[in-house]
């Protein structure tokens, strides 16, 4: 039967650190704990990597995380070669706060570039130097005045929080799913939205990653490159940092 895993990020994306009582082993050796602040690879977001610190001092580096059976059940990937710990023992969970800041960072700027491109999203990856996100979209638009537009509600410092709906409230307001082919999973009783801007004025959408708490956090962006895939596909590069002079 799948474990269920307790995911304190979801409430908290800040935590780098926590303890843990490992629930199971997989039969591929992941580890799965009772909870954890590992985000597990979902919506074009990967996993976290990091240790887990045994009571003796020894260490389990984590190379991924992922979704087990279930959306529920998070499995921790160890390293090649490392030594598993025993079911019941208790952990000491961190993670690579520099690399989970820059996905938090990076998501967080994929919603606002899909408020200055409100086109349906047909892919997207959040990457830690760079992200792209697809729209069905047929024109052409200037990356400079994209950046722009970004940089603007990045400079704005606009709040950013999650709230919960339940199903009803989602069929009843379906613009807020904005891919194209993915839709919140049905039967979970309640959908998390990821909000921006004072009463979510400026974005609201289902989510279940990691974003920064404020879009000034965020930092210079800029759209390195616009790519035609089709017809009617446009892919959207962003990157850290100011554009190239």
């Amino acid at each position: 039967m799948p474990s269920r895993t307790k995911a304190l990020f979801r409430s908290d994306a800040y935590l780098s650190a926590c303890e843990g009582t490992v629930t199971a082993i997989t039969d591929d050796g992941g580890i799965v704990l009772d909870r954890t602040i590992f985000y597990a690879t979902s919506g074009g977001q990967p996993g976290d990597s990091g240790m887990l610190t045994r009571a003796d001092a020894s260490t389990v580096t984590i190379a991924t995380t992922v979704t087990g059976a279930t959306k529920d059940e998070i499995v921790h990937v160890p390293a090649e070669g490392s030594v598993l710990p025993e079911v019941g023992e208790t952990l000491t969970l961190a993670i690579d706060w520099d690399r989970r800041h820059a996905l938090m960072r990076m998501h967080t700027a994929c919603h606002l570039l899909s408020v200055v491109c409100p086109f349906p999203i047909t892919g997207a990856a959040v990457g830690e130097s760079e992200s792209r996100v697809d729209f069905d979209m047929a024109e052409t638009v200037d990356k400079a005045e994209v950046t722009a537009a970004l940089m603007e509600m990045v400079g704005a410092d606009h709040p950013v929080y999650a709230q919960w709906i339940n199903e009803a409230e989602l069929a009843a307001n379906p613009g807020l799913v904005k891919s194209k082919n993915v839709r919140p999973p049905a039967g979970a009783g309640r959908i998390r939205l990821v909000c921006i801007g004072e009463d979510a004025a400026i974005d609201s959408q289902p989510c279940g990653g990691t974003h920064v708490a404020a879009t000034g956090e965020i930092g210079p962006i800029h759209i390195g490159k616009i790519e035609k895939k089709g017809r009617e596909n446009r892919r959207f590069r962003i990157r850290f940092g100011p554009p190239p002079q």
